[in-house]
């Protein structure tokens, strides 16, 4: 019989205490969690993307429904736990849920400390621990206005940047001389103000509150010098405490935290403590690093193993984009010290190794921490640098006499160094889960070991890692740069796109740090279709960041000549339309017509020079364009189905036209077809499509990622629906979702696939406030569709001035 395992709070600590100990003992434990918040687990060290809006709360979330339900959990949302009875051997909650316990787990966390001055409890002062403050936060930021950090730590600096990238203007006050004294030196304390500052955040150090201003609600903070600041919120980000109180009236043995052993067990043996609320050797760890070391000693135990804590070594990274900076160890001047400093003032690199009995006790990189996990490495082994004492400061690639190749550095590392120092994992775990599970991509090992899904700074080292481990077998083109011009991949510049409000290439490239002056054949498309599809509307659509088939709405042949392709909805036309076809096609003497597979003519060897007025005769006759170069809905093929078909079930003519009207013209990562089938027999081909529809009796079987060209692929099924009003909203709503998460030159199928079928079928069939939402942006959004400058769609702002003879330009990738 399964025995009971009962888990306060459910913190990152205790669920990778949980995923550990399913690992090694499944079925051991019946397991019940009281979480005081009233949410699933998720990863709190990612406040500050959600703070400045570069994630958002489903991106950080680590264990969802299903994790709980897969693994037989019990979670109490909104519970707080209000008493521990020892003898009982049962905890009760404030809403009077009572559970017994054969094993406890204390997991209280930590308690932000509030400054007792005057004004403190004023509406508007906020601390910055959870979810909720970050709610408050934000909240308060949509009315712009002035926000007050005091505390110039870790938290508060990653606080102070959010707020900023919401709009407010911010003003941090520090107590000491330099912001981050405990984890930066001077000189580091120095680049990081100044980065800062240059962000448009005002550092005040030396700044000592005397109080709170406000009458019904903050209004300002009063220093102790005189200086009055106004403030429309206060943020608290001085310091925490361990939530000790709860063990403590149970009884337990507690100090500044509640005390535990080796193995993370209390004064009672039966109750162990784990997080913020532990103190180990007079020690309360408040980095995620260290409480994961732990997390796992004590599933160990929990499982019956011998596993023993010894205390941690913590490092330091602050959260801010475009600011790279590491600390780790010990720092300060001593006469039994030395220290090895390079500075770059060009590159704005200052490095500092601290350096005791030719070993390394302390670190700070600022500007270029790519030996972060280095130096952090031979610290925590106390490695004898002797040989290398000439060469140290340049890092790991410098030793054994030139500049070497960096993955022989990661190679050189032992399996347990810390690779990813968010999530506590290391070289070892993630090379095995790579050769055991046959993962090939990033975004495969992100999610069965978690390296680099947090802060996402080790992510280059987990590539190198990839690259060892499988060598050919790795391609990392998923995770490579957009180009050249930037290190950032597609994710990060459509996340920061987002984040920082960027609505111009050329802000794009300055807040994103480009390379080049103005990009090149490669990343201009990508940025342009990023702020077309993220901001319609607001951002002109630059044609000259188009491919040259996109330009001048044709397909560049290899001979120098171009074909054209006027759309047909769903596939039909008329006696007028094929003899408009037939009169452009001797008027301008095009050499080759001919049907493709998405039911269209194609006009092939149409000269350069002919591609206006071919047009402007086609637009004449009521033909707009089919699109087939576009990076956007191309066709709708369709069979007969119901109307003339003796097996057709549904109007799938009907339904292919109102789909291709209703969609035409949105631009998308890369082409999209549909295809229309009015009967299983699936005269359409719909089951290869990027989405299809297949009509049966009962209503419309939507199929999505389909592939029919390098790689052959069949659909997955996306959900039955039972009219063809739902089948329209749900395939507009998956384009949509398709466009807003979607790589640019990143087929459907492709996308699926990264992200999971299952939970696109969760975000459009499960999902209906999701799938409307995504629905009533792609609405909007088609107020500002692509138009063709021939069309009487075409009025004012919205006409493109068409020019091919004007145009020189890269061709489209083969796709």
């Amino acid at each position: 019989m399964a025995q009971k395992l009962v888990i306060i709070g459910n913190g990152m600590a205790p669920g990778r205490m949980l995923e550990e100990l399913f690992e090694r003992a499944p079925g051991l434990y019946d397991v019940t969690i009281f979480n005081a918040e009233p949410r699933v687990n998720y990863d709190r060290i990612m406040l500050s993307p959600v703070l400045s809006g570069e994630k958002t709360y489903e991106d950080i979330i680590i264990h969802g429904d299903d994790w709980y339900e897969e693994h037989g959990v019990t979670l109490h949302r909104g519970a707080k736990v209000a008493k521990i009875d020892r003898e009982a051997k049962a905890v009760t909650a404030e809403n009077g849920v009572t559970a017994s316990y054969d094993r406890l787990v204390i997991a209280t966390g930590s308690s932000p400390f509030i400054i007792p001055v005057p004004g403190h409890d004023l509406p508007g002062v906020l601390a910055y621990r959870d979810l909720d403050d970050v709610d408050r936060m934000l909240k308060i930021a949509e009315g712009q206005g002035h926000a007050v950090v005091i505390g110039g730590g870790l938290l508060g600096l990653e606080a102070a940047y959010g707020l900023k990238q919401r709009g407010m203007s911010v003003t941090v006050l520090h107590l000491m001389d330099t912001i981050m004294e405990r984890q930066l030196d001077p000189a580091a304390a120095y680049l990081l103000e100044k980065a800062l500052d240059d962000r448009g955040i005002e550092i005040i150090t030396k700044a000592n509150t005397k109080q709170i201003l406000g009458s019904g609600k903050v209004e300002g903070v009063e220093l102790e010098d005189g200086r009055i600041i106004s403030a429309d919120m206060v943020v608290m980000a001085v310091g925490i405490r361990p939530a000790a109180a709860l063990a403590k009236d149970a009884g337990l043995e507690t100090n500044r935290g509640i005390v535990v052993d080796d193995g993370m067990a209390t004064s009672d043996p039966s109750i162990f403590a784990l997080g913020e609320c532990a103190e180990h050797r007079g020690v309360c760890y408040g980095l995620v690093a260290p409480l994961y070391e732990s997390a796992i000693v004590l599933a160990d135990r929990l499982a019956g193993g011998a596993a023993e804590y010894k205390g941690s070594h913590v490092n330091t990274k602050l959260k801010v984009t475009g600011i790279k900076l590491f600390s780790a160890g010990d720092f300060a001047e001593g006469p039994d010290r030395e220290e090895v400093v390079l500075r770059d003032a060009t590159r704005g690199v200052y490095k500092r190794v601290i350096l005791k009995d030719n070993r390394v006790i302390g670190a700070v990189l600022y500007g270029d921490t790519a030996d972060g996990a280095w130096y952090f490495e031979m610290l925590k082994r106390g490695t004898d640098v002797s040989e290398m004492r000439e060469t140290l400061i340049y890092g790991q690639a410098y030793q054994g006499g030139g500049a070497a190749d960096p993955a022989a550095a990661v190679a050189a590392l032992p399996d347990d160094a810390e690779i990813c120092g968010c999530n506590g994992i290391c070289k070892g775990k993630i090379v095995t889960a790579i050769k055991d599970k046959g993962l090939t991509s990033l975004d495969d090992v992100r999610a069965h070991t978690k390296a680099s899904a947090s802060c996402g700074t080790c992510t280059g080292l987990v590539e190198q890692l990839m690259a060892l481990t499988l060598g050919d077998a790795y391609n990392p083109a998923a995770v490579q740069p957009v180009c050249g011009c930037t290190d950032l991949g597609h994710d990060d510049v459509r996340r920061l796109i987002r984040a920082k409000g960027l609505k111009t290439i050329p802000a794009v490239m300055q807040e994103l740090e480009w390379k080049t002056s103005c990009g090149c054949a490669k990343c201009r498309p990508a940025l342009n279709y990023y702020l077309v599809c993220d901001w319609p509307g607001e951002y002109a659509d630059d044609y000259q960041s188009r491919f040259i088939n996109e330009r001048v709405h044709a397909n560049i042949q290899k001979d120098g000549t171009y074909s054209v392709v006027p759309r047909m909805w769903g596939g039909v036309t008329s006696s007028k339309e094929l003899r408009a076809i037939a009169d452009v096609v001797d008027k301008y003497e095009i050499p080759t017509v001919k049907c493709t597979g998405g039911q269209r003519i194609d006009m092939l060897g149409v000269k350069k020079e002919d591609l206006p007025a071919v047009w402007a005769d086609l637009g004449k006759a009521g033909f707009v364009s089919g699109q087939a170069y576009a990076k956007g809905l191309r066709t709708v093929k369709t069979c007969v189905g119901s109307d003339w078909c003796r097996f057709g079930t549904q109007d799938s003519t009907g339904l292919g036209i109102r789909l291709e009207k209703f969609m035409w013209g949105s631009w998308t990562p890369a082409k999209l077809k549909l295809a229309v089938s009015g009967c299983p027999r699936n005269c359409a081909e719909a089951t290869c499509k990027d989405i299809g529809v297949i009509c049966v009796d009962s209503g419309f079987e939507i199929h999505f990622a389909g592939a029919a060209g390098l790689e052959i692929r069949g659909t997955e099924v996306l959900g039955m629906v039972k009219t063809e009003d739902e089948a329209l909203e749900h395939i507009v709503a998956l384009t949509q979702m398709y466009r807003e998460q979607g790589r640019y030159l990143e087929r459907i199928y492709k996308w699926a696939k990264r992200i999971g079928y299952d939970e696109v079928r969760a975000q459009i069939m499960d999902d209906a406030d999701k799938r409307k939402a995504y629905f009533e942006r792609f609405v909007e959004s088609q107020k500002y569709a692509q138009v063709d400058p021939w069309s009487e769609r075409v009025s004012g702002k919205d006409k493109h001035e068409f020019k091919p003879m004007a145009v020189v330009g890269q061709t489209e990738p083969a796709e």
